[in-house]
């Protein structure tokens, strides 16, 4: 496996961490632009899958079909972290889909975030399985099931119907055949894919450019739910959380994924990235998104600063002393 040193971290002038890792950028032409390593490199898209989860029930309108705001909407397609508003519209969304929450296959869970986190341990709250990061996921997953006349029973396997029309929309969308897709399963349970980092970034361009989408109805769906990730983008994770700095730049259709995994894709410039940080590392996601984007001289300054301001090069001690540095060492190769 061909890789390189992506962010290096340094203490005192001393290198304390490596983040290693594999970079493709990939154009209109579905041909690799960009690359650090190896573009061929294969890994599972991890929660970075969610908006291909969401395709089916966009593509069977649940959205308009049971009068889901846009922010209940989004929800189908986030990894959210337990704020007040997610599970606001968590619950109004659970209503108006008549879901049981017992139905849901994803186990209880404190929320991501520390704040909500706290309050519901210092009110003695219980875990729930709405308060799980993929709860809104799996509400879509048991909402087109029965719009499609699937079983609910069994959603989570791979077997199932649905996680079949989910992998056959994932292969068309990734240009990658059934056969090079492997399947393992998810932190909530589901099935989870893993393909080449170059058909990663191909599935992100046809979200970011829909009109590279031959069939039409997916395409109205992509353009649908990825203006409703944008229009609603702290849904989709939260304040101060890359993935919503991203998705408030219009331009911009992104998500990550646990262990390293992050995908974004361009509409203007009509080019998308696919990484992985191979020790799992999510806090380095900032810098190296943000590097990307100075390296192909991204216009938008503006995101790049949110992006910087996420992960400053400088790092502080607990009490605000300056104590090292955090520098990308990488160069998108052409």
């Amino acid at each position: 496996m061909k890789y390189e040193n992506l962010v290096e971290e340094t203490r005192a002038n001393l290198l304390e961490n490596i983040h290693a890792g594999v970079i493709c950028g990939v154009d209109e032409r579905r041909e690799v632009r960009y690359q650090v390593g190896s573009a061929e490199h294969q890994t599972y898209f991890r929660s970075a899958a969610k908006p291909i989860q969401a395709l089916p029930a966009f593509l069977v309108e649940i959205d308009s079909k049971y009068k889901l705001t846009k922010r209940e909407s989004a929800l189908l397609t986030a990894s959210h972290r337990g704020e007040t508003y997610h599970i606001e519209a968590l619950e109004t969304m659970k209503t108006k889909l008549s879901i049981n929450e017992d139905e849901l296959f994803c186990p209880a869970s404190y929320p991501l975030n520390a704040k909500p986190k706290e309050e519901m341990l210092r009110k003695h709250l219980k875990k729930r399985k709405l308060y799980h990061n993929c709860s809104g996921k799996h509400m879509g997953f048991i909402a087109v099931c029965r719009e499609l006349g699937y079983p609910v029973e069994g959603y989570w396997k791979a077997e199932h119907p649905l996680q079949i029309k989910i992998l056959n929309i994932l292969s068309y969308l990734a240009e990658c055949p059934l056969s090079d897709i492997h399947i393992g399963t998810d932190g909530c349970g589901v099935p989870v894919f893993a393909i080449p980092l170059r058909n990663m970034a191909i599935t992100y361009l046809k979200l970011a450019c829909p009109h590279l989408i031959d069939d039409i109805a997916l395409r109205n769906a992509v353009e649908r739910m990825t203006s409703i990730m944008n229009q609603e983008y702290k849904i989709v994770a939260s304040e101060n959380f890359i993935c919503s700095v991203l998705l408030e730049d219009p331009n911009i259709v992104a998500k990550g994924g646990a262990k390293g995994v992050y995908c974004f894709g361009l509409k203007e410039e009509k080019l998308s990235f696919a990484l992985k940080v191979l020790d799992g590392s999510e806090d380095v996601w900032p810098n190296i998104v943000a590097s990307i984007l100075e390296q192909i001289h991204y216009a938008n300054k503006e995101t790049i600063a949110r992006l910087r301001a996420l992960r400053p090069t400088i790092m502080k001690s607990d009490g605000g002393i300056e104590v090292g540095t955090v520098h990308e060492v990488f160069t998108l190769h052409k």
